[in-house]
């Protein structure tokens, strides 16, 4: 166990810049969040916060956005144990159960059984919830697959359920990576999983990327998705706003990358594209 700090923030306007600071704040080694009437409660660990890297998120200097903070240090406690206790199962166009080992199971729903741990990715946030619903659209028959900025492997495990090829899953995170691989066993899966950055991809070929990570790394890395990605291979975003889609298509276009879908939840959007 170790020592966490967390952080008071207040947001005004409340949304959608809630769920974007939610985001932003992963980014910088946040892990876990609570909504609040006028914010947001935010948690990181102690020994890796560096105040300047929160002062330099885009949208802390954002002045059409008032944000302030106040934070204190956290008694030692088991945060993964306190979070578990406040999972709850996710149910995504009442065809497809998320949950943990200790939520009933529902026969009558394709489940996906996670142990929920302090990664990104358990469905509660609305990119996870897109890319299923989306995903659910698609044909994984065979397939091979790649993962990118898995958190807890719920899409690659999702993609093998449905029937996907070799299955490639990658994370930055450590703890991503040893949450993957406890999940991909609970699942009866078996996934290729590996600590890395878009950087570590070589020369192996995709017939589908799913990439729920955020705008700037897109925008930076759909170069590299489309270096890997078989010809009518098709590429699956989300972890951008509604305000982020031409950005993201003016590279997916100079990528060869067609717009074949897009979806929205709240603010959030996801968008499939298809490579000529």
């Amino acid at each position: 166990m170790q020592n966490y700090l967390e952080f008071d923030f207040k947001i005004s306007p409340l949304q959608p810049w809630n769920e974007i600071l939610m985001a932003e704040l992963i980014e910088v080694g946040f892990d876990s969040f609570t909504e609040e009437h006028e914010g947001i409660l935010a948690y990181v660990p102690k020994d890796i916060f560096d105040e300047k890297e929160l002062s330099n998120i885009a949208l802390m200097n954002n002045e059409e956005i008032k944000i302030s903070y106040t934070y204190r240090e956290m008694p030692n406690i088991n945060w993964n144990e306190e979070w578990e206790k406040n999972f709850e199962p996710i149910y995504v166009a009442d065809k497809v159960l998320i949950r943990a080992e200790f939520h009933e199971p529902n026969p009558e729903l394709h489940e996906i059984v996670i142990q929920p741990k302090m990664s990104f990715g358990t469905g509660h946030h609305p990119t996870t919830h897109l890319m299923i619903q989306q995903m659910l659209e698609m044909d994984f028959t065979g397939k091979t697959v790649l993962d990118m900025g898995c958190g807890t492997s719920v899409l690659a495990i999702f993609a093998k359920q449905r029937g996907a090829g070799r299955t490639v899953a990658i994370d930055i995170d450590e703890w991503s990576v040893e949450n993957s691989k406890e999940n991909a066993v609970r699942n009866n899966v078996e996934l290729n999983i590996s600590l890395g950055t878009a950087d570590n991809l070589g020369s192996e070929k995709f017939d589908i990327i799913l990439a729920n990570i955020n705008r700037n790394i897109l925008i930076s890395d759909i170069p590299t998705y489309e270096g890997v990605l078989n010809s009518g291979g098709q590429l699956l975003l989300s972890g951008l706003c509604f305000f982020d889609v031409d950005d993201i298509l003016e590279v997916c276009t100079k990528a060869n990358l067609v717009l074949k879908n897009r979806q929205q939840r709240e603010e959030w959007m996801s968008l499939l594209l298809e490579k000529n």
